[in-house]
């Protein structure tokens, strides 16, 4: 929060601590933060790869050397998704972006997860998934010839490229989600909306009805999957008689709320 009480927003590459060592952090740091945005009272850092105490460790302290902050916290975007969505109640949190996760979340701590898995055994309602059975489809033939058409004309890829991507590149979970504006795009299609809900309806079954809180509970969500496909979410929600709570792109706002709130100073 700078003086007069707005907010700045700075983008960065991000940190993985599972891809990037305690010096490539530096590194970044370094490069993406002038130095007036250093002298900072605290630090509340959610990611991806922070599920892990040592993992969590490592950025800790790259963190801390760089800001000199008194107050590092690390923590996962799990985490990140049920403070901004439940601040302190409880509630089912869940994220819907390039994968997938949810969690129980007691107003403090997460005390439940189904685990998501990744794209080949899980992640159940993500745009990596959305994104591999759409290319599946179009590659096999499935998808009536317009939107077929259409695919290749508005990504102008063929055949090999798709498979080398997938199959030899890094990162195909982020390649296969990618694909997620063209389901957007053409959802009026019975053909591209039945992907999207076959997906998210997988998402509730076999993530959501796992946990026994869930009919007590409202569910929220985070995530660009969840905001652009938010009718066939409601929709499928009310279908297992789920009671919804916020669906919203980024947790960024709530999270804002939860760490600058009277009650927290």
């Amino acid at each position: 929060m700078v003086e007069n009480g707005e907010y700045e927003v700075i983008y960065t590459s991000g940190i993985n601590p599972v891809y990037q060592s305690d010096k490539e952090i530096l590194q970044m740091l370094e490069q993406e933060f002038r130095a007036q945005e250093k002298r900072v009272e605290a630090v509340y850092f959610y990611g991806a790869g922070c599920a892990f105490p040592e993992k969590n460790e490592q950025v800790r302290l790259a963190l801390k050397d760089f800001f000199t902050a008194p107050q590092v916290e690390i923590a996962s975007d799990l985490l990140a998704a049920a403070r901004s969505l439940f601040q302190h109640s409880s509630g089912i949190v869940c994220i819907l972006g390039t994968g997938s996760n949810s969690c129980y979340y007691d107003g403090k701590d997460i005390v439940g997860n189904v685990p998501p898995l990744g794209f080949i055994l899980g992640d159940e309602g993500s745009g990596a998934v959305m994104g591999k059975r759409l290319v599946a489809d179009v590659l096999k033939g499935i998808l009536p010839g317009k939107i077929r058409e259409s695919f290749f004309k508005e990504y102008r890829c063929t055949y090999p490229e798709i498979i080398d991507r997938v199959y030899r590149q890094p990162l195909p979970n982020r390649f296969l989600a990618s694909f997620t504006p063209f389901l957007k795009k053409y959802i009026a299609y019975p053909e591209i909306e039945n992907i999207v809900c076959t997906a998210l309806e997988e998402f509730i079954c076999r993530n959501l009805l796992q946990y026994r809180e869930i009919r007590r509970l409202p569910v929220s969500f985070t995530g660009s999957v969840a905001f652009y496909f938010r009718e066939q979410l409601l929709c499928l929600l009310e279908k297992y008689d789920l009671c919804p709570g916020q669906i919203c792109q980024t947790p960024m706002e709530g999270l804002i709320t939860f760490h600058t709130a009277p009650s927290l100073q």
